[in-house]
């Protein structure tokens, strides 16, 4: 798994787990709702981490608790 991947299906694990929408996260977080969708359907691989942390005010974690998930484990070589 790529860390693009990792990241698209943490976002949506944590909008699971909150009971929310990707389109209520991009509200509560201040990031654009096509950034977003564009990171969920794959269109977007490489997410900054100043989105990520908006993600996590909006879902009030820290950043720490986004990445502590079994998803970031054993990711593939970026570089090849």
């Amino acid at each position: 798994m790529t860390v693009g991947e990792a990241v698209k299906l943490r976002i949506l694990e944590l909008c699971a787990q909150e009971g929310i929408t990707v389109n209520k996260l991009a509200t509560i977080s201040g990031v654009t709702q096509s950034t977003l969708n564009n990171i969920t359907s794959g269109r977007n691989n490489s997410t900054t981490v100043s989105t990520v942390k908006k993600l996590c005010d909006g879902l009030e974690i820290s950043i720490e608790d986004f990445f502590r998930s079994d998803l970031f484990r054993n990711l593939e070589q970026e570089i090849r």
